[in-house]
């Protein structure tokens, strides 16, 4: 897993501060780690955004002023209901043999046998909990569709862990992760065809 290098600032917690950050660009956020207190601090929101919206999962070392490195992970987010702007983030520190629980992207592999005749493949959970030691974490959880048909789907417990062994998923292992869905026309004509015998029945 690739580690990004994240400026950050130190800040005092007043009364309406965190607004004052927010309107210049600046996201407040704060830093914790079992037993240890809990740090407020600062960080560019431009920058900030890139690593939250990116596809791929980091290690993130957080650089302070004064060139001192935490090494952590984004633990939450919180965005604006309105705007969808990041309006706080907690960041957690680790040490290298500590278990910790990251989310981490799901991306795709193969060409799915269903939407080679038709279908539409849909991504129904984009990233999984994975529990493990932060070196074995994987930038993304690659999942292999190729066999995946229409109306079919993989869920959490039918993904593959050979690549992952020193991971354990910690989703509901009934909970789907990618499906392909029907064309619309084939939708149609599926319907179509009950309602076509119930009426030749009829007659």
């Amino acid at each position: 897993m690739e580690t990004i290098v994240l400026g950050v600032e130190p800040r005092i917690v007043k009364k309406k501060e965190a607004e004052k950050l927010r309107k210049s660009g600046i996201v407040p956020a704060v830093i914790y780690h079992k037993g240890e207190e809990t740090v407020a601090i600062s960080v560019n929101e431009l920058a900030l955004k890139k690593l939250v919206h990116s596809a791929e999962s980091h290690i993130i070392d957080l650089q302070f002023p004064d060139g001192k490195i935490k090494r952590s992970f984004i633990k939450e987010v919180q965005f604006h209901p309105v705007t969808d702007r990041i309006i706080h983030t907690d960041f957690q520190l680790f040490s290298a043999d500590e278990i910790i629980e990251l989310e981490v992207p799901v991306a795709v592999s193969g060409e799915s046998a269903g939407v080679e005749k038709g279908g539409k493949l849909q991504i129904i959970k984009h990233a999984l909990t994975i529990k493990g030691k932060p070196e074995d974490m994987p930038d993304h959880f690659i999942v292999d569709v190729s066999a995946l048909e229409i109306g079919h789907s993989i869920h959490v417990k039918e993904l593959p862990m050979d690549a992952y062994s020193n991971l354990i998923i910690m989703d509901d292992p009934d909970t789907p992760v990618i499906t392909v869905l029907a064309s619309k026309k084939e939708a149609e004509a599926t319907a179509e065809e009950p309602a076509a015998a119930a009426a030749t029945t009829a007659s």
